[in-house]
């Protein structure tokens, strides 16, 4: 998918193309983006998700192949799930193991553990070269615990069996996307985003 970079650089500050397959994360970063005046629009572009050990090293290889393929400045975001009786696991892989393990995989994985803590980190990369080691990467993480059981049905991935220490008689898939917004790693990560955007990116010269 190639876009023309001159339309992209003509808004620059005000549209963040948010490279996702993703329609429930493109629904947070549009809300949370918004708090800065910024509208977000969504690209459907393949990338290689490499194994690492880290979120923000996959979020920026990413983001580098994402920009470098579409000619555009754009970000990504990638999470992970650390759990801390399994050691941070499924951590960077979390992707994979929900769609192999699902949420119930980890409840069984977790049967009869008292200590229940876990984090979700989230890591937005941004990149407007396509340049290797030129994407930027900002971090939100949110602590809490996992759930003896999944809970609500909003949300999404691990949503139903997370419970931020904000929140922790909710999961997040028993809160609405506005309430999630104000605690998440994602909504972190990504006002950080958002405020580099407005203020550094957009001021640079073209």
């Amino acid at each position: 998918m190639k876009l023309n970079a001159g339309d992209a650089t003509l808004k620059k500050g005000k549209v963040a193309f948010f490279v996702t397959g993703n329609v429930h994360k493109f629904h947070e970063a549009r809300d949370v983006l918004k708090e800065f005046g910024i509208s977000t629009a969504m690209l459907n572009i393949d990338t290689t998700e490499i194994q690492a050990d880290d979120v923000e090293a996959i979020a920026k290889t990413s983001a580098v192949e994402a920009a470098k393929k579409s000619g555009m400045p754009i970000f990504v975001e990638d999470a992970g799930l650390f759990i801390d009786v399994l050691k941070g696991f499924p951590g960077p892989y979390s992707s994979y193991v929900y769609r192999t393990l699902s949420t119930g995989g980890i409840l069984r994985l977790m049967k009869g553990a008292i200590q229940r803590e876990a984090r979700f980190y989230s890591a937005v990369a941004f990149s407007d070269s396509g340049k290797a080691n030129s994407a930027k990467c900002f971090i939100g993480k949110v602590d809490g615990k996992i759930a003896y059981k999944e809970q609500g049905r909003m949300g999404f991935g691990f949503d139903p069996i997370f419970a931020p220490s904000a929140e922790p008689h909710k999961t997040f898939a028993e809160i609405t996307q506005q309430e999630k917004n104000k605690h998440s790693h994602r909504a972190e990560a990504l006002r950080k985003f958002g405020s580099w955007y407005v203020n550094h990116y957009a001021q640079s010269d073209l």
